[in-house]
């Protein structure tokens, strides 16, 4: 049980760190100053999504998001989400290849070179399938946590621990619902894709506890270590770089990598979910599908990394809103509990 749930778990936080969280773009998009409630109304709301998503999921043995949708939507409505989920999960995938070439151009790579490296590794992994993704989440992510925490807290160290928060002065809470929101879809397509691999209830329990509070308390120390250097944002395509620019310059080419590392494993939960949805029109392995998904992606990556992200993210956070209230509803309207 504890080692499915810590696989789900990771395969949750695989799917969140992506280009947009790891880098901090998608986190000062949304939060900033006067946050602090905000993330922890995300942390209490993304563990139940998490929940709730899992336990549908487990009940219909689901292979995919359409089931889940039914439950959540009705028929007739979970066919425009359907188009809404593959749409979401194309677009979003494309801002992970993107990120993938933006990231390596700190290695002095063409942006066009780092976007044929991490498509292709993703076509790769996909010759193993779903054991492939779920073994690399497994191996990345606990990397990636040690060193960006490790990174935020040396950094707050060296400011002294500025951190505040004063109850008065936290008037962006509404951001945990358009945040919460935009991560819905993404959640759906990669945990109802496992839905016949949930053997225990104990599992849900851990996977979504644990990518809550893992995900809220990185959240938060992220967000006040940006504000800390807010007037630098401006300046980098990735803000986490103006985090960075305070350590040795191998720091910033460890951080790359394993910010790289992130793309790569959200990239994969994207390609994942398309693959799970898709398996009833495109037929053949995985890695054929995988590369037909990359190849038609790669033109649009043109439009780079913070555009799309600017334009898209806030797009999204505000279209899921009907499917997160759903969810949230869902619990109380069929007194389930997960």
């Amino acid at each position: 049980m504890w080692v499915n749930g810590l696989k789900w778990m990771f395969l949750i936080i695989g799917t969140m760190i992506g280009a947009g969280y790891a880098s901090g773009r998608e986190l000062w998009e949304f939060f900033g100053a006067e946050s602090g409630l905000a993330i922890i109304l995300f942390t209490i709301l993304f563990t139940v999504c998490c929940g709730v998503i899992m336990s549908i999921s487990r009940t219909y043995q689901s292979k995919h998001y359409m089931p889940v949708l039914h439950v959540l939507m009705g028929k007739r409505l979970s066919k425009l989400y359907d188009v809404m989920i593959i749409l979401y999960l194309f677009s979003t995938t494309v801002i992970m290849l993107a990120g993938g070439g933006a990231t390596l151009e700190v290695l002095h790579l063409p942006y066009w070179l780092g976007i044929v490296i991490i498509g292709g590794l993703v076509v790769f992994l996909f010759v193993w399938d779903t054991k492939g993704m779920t073994a690399v989440n497994a191996f990345i992510i606990p990397i990636l946590i040690v060193f960006l925490v490790g990174i935020l807290l040396a950094f707050q160290s060296l400011k002294g621990f500025p951190i505040r928060f004063p109850f008065a002065e936290q008037h962006n809470w509404p951001a945990a619902l358009t945040f919460t929101a935009l991560n819905i879809l993404p959640l759906i397509a990669v945990l109802a894709a496992i839905g016949d691999e949930i053997k225990h209830k104990g599992e849900m329990w851990i996977a979504s506890v644990g990518s809550g509070l893992i995900l809220g308390g990185i959240s938060f120390l992220y967000n006040e270590s940006l504000l800390q250097v807010a007037g630098d944002i401006m300046l980098y395509e990735i803000p986490l770089f103006a985090i960075l620019k305070h350590y040795p310059y191998y720091m910033m080419l460890v951080m790359s990598a394993l910010l790289w590392l992130a793309i790569y494993t959200t990239a994969t939960a994207g390609i994942f979910g398309l693959i799970a949805r898709t398996r009833e029109w495109l037929k053949g392995p995985a890695w054929m599908v995988a590369l037909f998904f990359i190849a038609t992606m790669t033109p649009l990556t043109t439009f780079g990394f913070s555009t799309l992200i600017s334009v898209l993210y806030p797009l999204y956070g505000v279209l899921n809103l009907y499917v997160f209230a759903a969810i949230l509803l869902y619990p109380i309207l069929y007194h389930r509990s997960f």
